[in-house]
């Protein structure tokens, strides 16, 4: 018979979302118990596999302020102020992401993230126990099963609810599927990736500028460079799977090299390894996960990569993630039971996931499409110029998405009304000083309500 106290979770995976999830819940008195399949990062270094670096956000930083993780993790990150384009002519340009500092974006390490986590976790009274794969889950009994690979033995245990933090292949979506359909589809992408670095300059620092997210567009590819805290940053390229120039025809470290020496001169010299890493480092796969329920009663939720995985172009999936976990601990504490909760926590999660997984496929094509395009540079300037003239209707795109709380969905309806306004405005036009300003402030004016907390 289960005999757990009414206020226990049992949390499936101890990455980024686990930990925070299990900070946020143990310290408002919940029993929490964290079951992750990989050994303890904390004594054998992070093994996580490759993964691309890690963009925190006002969302995501929202969310560690309420963990009282911030200051901790703050320690580790790099802030970055804009795009650095590089052209294919050599020419480089900042385009900011914000007006000025008090509008960035940090770059971090997932491993040295997560183990932050964990140990703030373990510290607010979490159990953690690693080396626990999950093997079964009986949801009418309210037992599962998790297998320690190690020593082949296994552990039965009773839980009230499971909550599958653990990631885009989750076992635990396996296993509720399994109980009952979670309509679940998954798109891939065409394109994958590969993680290269830049290695410090031989006498330490950074050998590019160390505050901004590098991108080399080229069109149906790109490039991009994040810096890390010990003077690194890590480089990932991201190609077509099939075509000309692809995955599938750039294989050897030769043509490597001379794909390189043509399309991303500036940066071959900074990858003294690009010929071995792109060797010995297979392209990773890029999806959006679409699930039509996340949770089954009162017993099992998703969150996450594990209810909503996306392609990283946004810069957003762990800072969504955050988002999810605040708003899983918020909806327990509110609603009576776990059904309740699960039903809330997904009818307030889903729209706005959906809507920043259509964002992420957007900012894609944009970034590798259209940073260096004269027509997007134009409204780009438009719009940083809207917003000062309507600072609390006109707020970009961006900053909505990366600066703000407001939720996803409404980012994307009011992007999708802001985008129109700029294309028309400058259709046809190679400056600014030929903008219709009195046609272009009526529209907004017409279009677009008063945002609360834009000012």
């Amino acid at each position: 018979m289960n005999s757990l106290p009414e206020k226990s979770i049992t949390i499936i995976g101890a990455g980024l979302a686990g930990a925070l999830l299990a900070i946020l819940l143990a310290r408002k008195g919940w029993r929490v118990d964290v079951y992750e399949k990989r050994g303890d990062p904390r004594l054998q270094g992070y093994a996580g596999g490759r993964s691309i670096n890690l963009a925190l956000a006002e969302r995501g930083r929202n969310a560690l302020v309420q963990a009282g993780a911030e200051q901790a993790v703050m320690k580790q990150a790099v802030m970055m102020r804009g795009r650095m384009v590089h052209f294919l002519d050599g020419q480089v340009q900042l385009q900011r992401y914000g007006r000025d500092d008090s509008e960035v974006i940090w770059s971090i390490h997932r491993g040295d993230l997560n183990i932050t986590l964990l140990e703030l976790a373990e510290q607010a009274g979490a159990v953690l126990h690693f080396h626990r794969g999950l093997e079964k889950v009986d949801f009418q009994s309210g037992t599962v099963c998790f297998l320690d690979e190690r020593s082949g033995a296994r552990d039965e245990i009773s839980f009230n609810a499971l909550v599958g933090a653990d990631g885009a292949g989750s076992a635990l979506r396996a296993a509720m599927h399994r109980e009952s359909d979670l309509g679940e589809r998954t798109d891939f992408l065409d394109h994958s990736y590969k993680e290269l670095e830049i290695p410090p300059a031989p006498g330490g620092g950074f050998r590019i500028e160390p505050h901004a997210l590098h991108i080399w567009p080229r069109g149906r590819y790109m490039c991009i460079a994040l810096p890390n805290d010990e003077q690194t940053f890590t480089v990932t390229a991201f190609f077509p799977n099939e075509g000309e120039t692809s995955f599938a025809t750039v294989k050897t470290q030769a043509e490597a090299k001379a794909l390189f020496q043509r399309d991303f001169a500036d940066a071959i010299a900074l990858i003294p390894a690009l010929g071995e890493d792109w060797e010995r480092n297979p392209p990773g796969l890029l999806a959006t996960l679409h699930l039509q329920r996340w949770h089954i009663g009162g017993r099992a939720v998703l969150l996450g990569d594990a209810a909503h995985a996306m392609v990283p172009f946004h810069g957003q999936g762990m800072n969504c993630a955050f988002e999810d976990c605040v708003a899983l601990a918020r909806q327990l504490e509110t609603h009576a039971d776990f059904a309740e909760a699960f039903a809330a926590f997904e009818q307030e999660r889903k729209p706005n996931a959906q809507a920043i997984q259509h964002m992420a496929l957007e900012n894609y094509l944009e970034m590798r499409d259209r940073v260096d395009d004269a027509d997007f540079l134009l409204q780009r300037e438009l719009e940083l110029l809207l917003q000062e003239r309507h600072p609390q209707r006109f707020v970009p795109h961006y900053s909505m998405v990366s600066f703000m709380l407001i939720p996803y969905a409404v980012a994307l309806q009011r992007s999708e009304i802001q985008r129109a306004i700029l294309v028309d405005a400058t259709r046809g036009l190679g400056s600014l000083a030929q903008v219709d300003w009195k046609a272009v402030d009526a529209r907004v004016l017409e279009s677009l309500d008063v945002l609360v907390d834009a000012a």
